[in-house]
């Protein structure tokens, strides 16, 4: 391969490939030119109107936080995170900072659509939870049990490398409560995505080895060494985990031998060289890096910048432009298929959905009379879309499943 060719891969390792390419495909269903679906603008109002909504109710006091794993944590006036960080009060400032970005790499990981029938109860509080919040919960038991750490209980609240590579489906299904009567989506594709993870962390030591010890956590450090001046960007936060972690992916695409994570092809982007056709989301990077922002913050590092990270191209969001028919299906038989994630059809909703999530963070932001400082995309998010893109599904759909159906292994959406 030409050194040209590695040059030009590496630019769709970046959120402004997202931006770029999703624009591209958007402009041409926008010019009628494409074959799966109708832009109708007249109806943008109301999925505006349901975020706004959204916001006020969520939100009333006007401060609205950043879309993350923690929010997860987060239930019934409960901080489940603070209370298993009660065992880290000895351990120093960057320490816990180390910890916490180990909890969110993996809750992300294990974070992608469970389906709709799994439900786990959480055995300290006997609570019980299903979707998102139900895998946030579990994998912070998870967590919590000493099993991804290569101290065990002696040093629970930390992920390793070789602990990870030792993670098998049974003993995932065994922490997540799973049955046959209780179905978790992609299980053996979690199992190995965690294991790939701990494959990584090894060969790409520069970024995730510090003291001997091979850890998603050592990002704070390599992170750290990068802004000396402490001010960091957030594009960096997603460049840095694209860069470590972008072979782990089972549906990851590639281009020769370098990975670019996740991207499908569509017709609508042209380009002269070897990333024609291609179209980066990184929805699941990007939810990383946006749940590694607090866990930075709260050590001390500046974040800037942080409306270069894109929306998230995933079915909460995008089923909230199909179900407000801001956006429609040309071929409504089209709604009774299982799709493939990958399928031109699947990667022109989620390329719609990146380019109206910036258009709508503008008109909110018009509304509240707020900016990108003080209502970044990343609150929008959290206000927001995703929450508003759940509540008009269970409005529409019984079981309150996406608009459209998706052959999900868990590593994507």
């Amino acid at each position: 391969m030409k050194s040209n060719d590695v040059n030009v891969i590496e630019t769709l390792l970046t959120p402004e490939a997202v931006r770029q390419r999703c624009s591209q495909v958007f402009e041409a269903a926008e010019a009628n030119g494409s074959k799966y679906f109708h832009i109708h603008d007249e109806n943008f109002d109301a999925a505006v109107d349901l975020v706004e909504r959204e916001i006020i109710a969520n939100y009333p006091n006007g401060k609205v936080p950043f879309h993350s794993r923690w929010r997860h944590f987060e239930f019934d006036n409960q901080n489940f995170w603070k209370k298993a960080a009660l065992k880290l009060t000895k351990k120093s400032k960057n320490e816990i900072a180390r910890s916490q970005i180990d909890l969110a790499v993996i809750s992300v990981l294990l974070d992608a659509g469970a389906g709709t029938s799994w439900r786990y109860k959480d055995l300290q509080t006997g609570l019980k939870f299903s979707r998102s919040e139900g895998l946030a919960i579990a994998s912070l038991r998870l967590f919590e049990s000493g099993v991804l750490s290569q101290s065990g209980l002696d040093d629970p609240l930390r992920v390793d490398a070789a602990a990870l590579q030792a993670l098998t489906p049974e003993i995932l299904a065994i922490e997540f409560q799973v049955s046959p009567s209780n179905q978790l989506l992609g299980l053996e594709d979690r199992a190995m995505l965690l294991n790939r993870l701990g494959e990584s962390l090894v060969k790409q030591r520069h970024i995730f080895e510090a003291d001997g010890a091979f850890r998603p956590g050592n990002l704070f450090d390599y992170l750290s060494r990068s802004q000396p001046t402490g001010v960091l960007e957030a594009r960096d936060i997603l460049i840095a985990i694209l860069e470590g972690m972008g072979e782990i992916w089972p549906d990851g695409s590639w281009i020769e031998n370098i990975p670019i994570g996740d991207a499908g092809y569509h017709e609508a982007v042209k380009r002269s060289d070897i990333t024609d056709g291609v179209v980066p989301f990184h929805k699941l990077s990007q939810w990383m890096s946006y749940s590694l922002i607090e866990p930075l913050q709260e050590a001390g590092l500046k974040l800037k910048n942080l409306d270069a990270l894109t929306g998230l191209a995933e079915y909460r969001n995008g089923g909230l432009f199909i179900d407000t028919k801001t956006i429609s299906l040309r071929d409504k038989t089209q709604l009774e298929v299982v799709h493939d994630p990958k399928s031109p059809l699947i990667v022109e909703w989620r390329a719609l959905t990146v380019v109206f999530l910036d258009k709508l963070a503008e008109r909110i932001r018009r509304r509240t009379n707020t900016n990108s400082e003080s209502m970044p995309l990343a609150s929008i998010l959290q206000g927001g879309t995703w929450s508003a893109g759940r509540q008009i599904a269970q409005q529409l759909r019984v079981n309150g499943s996406p608009p459209l159906l998706l052959n999900s292994r868990g590593t994507i959406f």
